[in-house]
């Protein structure tokens, strides 16, 4: 730190103060050199046996590099080889053994009023930006975005990435996570931090996390033993009591530990602050979740776009939502794209949160997108021309026809008949009862008590 940095730290924020940073930034140099001495050492194990000569005379350079930058550089080379073994190894080697290492070198700190954000991929997700956005009015803390860019850059420097989170991790007053991550699985968290799993969807109808580990294509109970990804949370808030049992086993956490407590889904309080837009006609919302595992994860196309028109066109307009996290999306006819048919998946201005504001009627599937559309009491229907398919292979947590607040359609002609009868045939009282039963802390004040707990 220069002579002018120090003096205008000492005016900013005092002697004290300016003497922990300077003593934070000496050790995250110290913390650098010695997680680059840890990479040659993996370098040159992995080069004893890499069956590739290009591969371990590559690994070979890297644990010689005079310098730690050049053995970063190397590493991001190695990445686009696609060396079988390769991940899995680098992954194990930071997460057992790197990111604990640099986290204890941070913990020795005091604690301070930050809230870091941690984000897997690119951008704040839909779940965390309400609480984002109030903890940012409140200015009481230092809130912090740390986005790790997975699947966007090599394996190497996603996890470069996640040792500056950890790093500031080990600092944090609070972490706010949105889904399961295996980064923080062998950290011993510090008793002054907060973890806090916001969750990414209200409610869940389709089996994930442990509850899949013995089905084909999904994770195994050893691969969860061996890299944890629901362990360490302080607090995961869910929207109703009835959902705790789910949450508990598919993260594989103990009612005992008091650890998942219904308090309300934080991005729900944004509901009760919107007021829908006027529309010139009726809005038709379309959001599945998505079908397949992985980066073969694919969305529904079968729903009849032309018929639709055909029979609903002049009284309402239909709106799609995939899953964010399919590649390719089901291709909307040109002479229905922007005059009937608007898909909003991406980029187009208009989050979940705001296209359930303004639907009228909601179609959907397996999605957990359905519980926060139960908030507002309106007709949903469940497009499941699949269902005994999507329960063998993926299983379901209640019996589907039992509890959902809507017909379970088969066919367009079934939802289109449903549509244009939904005046006689929509069952408010239904909705309203699974809205009662999954969904009764959400009423506008989640996240008042996820900061209240923050701040226990």
């Amino acid at each position: 730190m220069g002579v002018q940095a120090i003096l205008n730290n000492v005016k900013t924020v005092g002697i004290k103060e300016t003497y922990n940073i300077s003593k934070k930034r000496k050790q995250e140099r110290l913390t650098e050199h010695k997680t680059a001495v840890q990479l040659r050492k993996f370098l040159a194990d992995l080069a004893e046996k890499t069956t590739s000569e290009e591969a371990a005379g590559l690994m070979r350079e890297g644990a010689e590099a005079a310098e730690d930058s050049e053995v970063r550089k190397i590493l991001c080379r190695l990445d686009k080889m696609k060396l079988k073994g390769y991940e899995r190894a680098i992954k194990s080697k930071y997460i057992k053994e790197i990111l604990p290492a640099v986290y204890n070198d941070f913990t020795k700190f005091h604690i301070e009023d930050t809230a870091i954000f941690m984000q897997p991929r690119c951008g704040l997700n839909q779940s965390c930006q309400y609480i984002y956005r109030k903890l940012e009015e409140q200015g009481k803390y230092k809130v912090v975005l740390r986005e790790l860019h997975r699947g966007e850059v090599g394996v190497s420097e996603y996890l470069a990435n996640a040792e500056k989170f950890v790093r500031e991790m080990g600092t944090a007053k609070a972490v706010f996570v949105h889904e399961s991550n295996n980064l923080m699985g062998y950290l011993k968290i510090r008793k002054e931090t907060k973890v806090i799993q916001l969750w990414h969807g209200c409610g869940v109808f389709k089996k994930i996390g442990l509850s899949t580990s013995d089905k084909k294509y999904f994770k195994s109970q050893e691969a969860y033993e061996e890299f944890p990804e629901y362990n360490n949370y302080s607090l995961v808030t869910i929207a109703s009591p009835e959902l705790s049992w789910v949450f508990e086993e598919f993260m594989g956490i103990g009612k005992e530990e008091g650890i998942i407590k219904p308090m309300g889904v934080s991005r729900t309080d944004e509901f009760f602050e919107v007021i829908p837009a006027a529309r010139n006609k009726k809005v038709i919302l379309y959001a599945p979740t998505y079908r397949g595992v992985k980066s073969k994860r694919v969305s529904p196309d079968k729903l009849d776009i032309g018929k639709f028109y055909e029979a609903l066109g002049d009284e309402y307009i239909l709106i799609f939502k995939h899953h964010q996290t399919v590649e390719q999306l089901p291709k909307i006819p040109k002479q229905y794209e922007g005059t009937f048919a608007y898909d909003m998946t991406r980029g187009k201005g208009m989050s979940i949160n705001d296209l359930l504001t303004v639907a009228d009627i909601c179609i959907s599937d397996y999605s957990s997108v359905v519980f926060e559309y139960a908030l507002f009491e309106r007709p949903m229907l469940f497009y499941v021309y699949d269902l005994e398919e999507y329960i063998d292979e993926r299983g379901l947590y209640y019996e589907f026809d039992e509890i959902t607040p809507g017909p379970l359609c088969r066919t367009n002609e079934e939802m289109i008949d449903y549509i244009k009868n939904v005046d006689e045939r929509f069952d408010r009282q239904e909705v309203a009862d699974f809205k009662n039963k999954f969904m009764c802390c959400c009423d506008g004040h989640a996240t008042e008590r996820i900061l209240e707990f923050m701040e226990q």
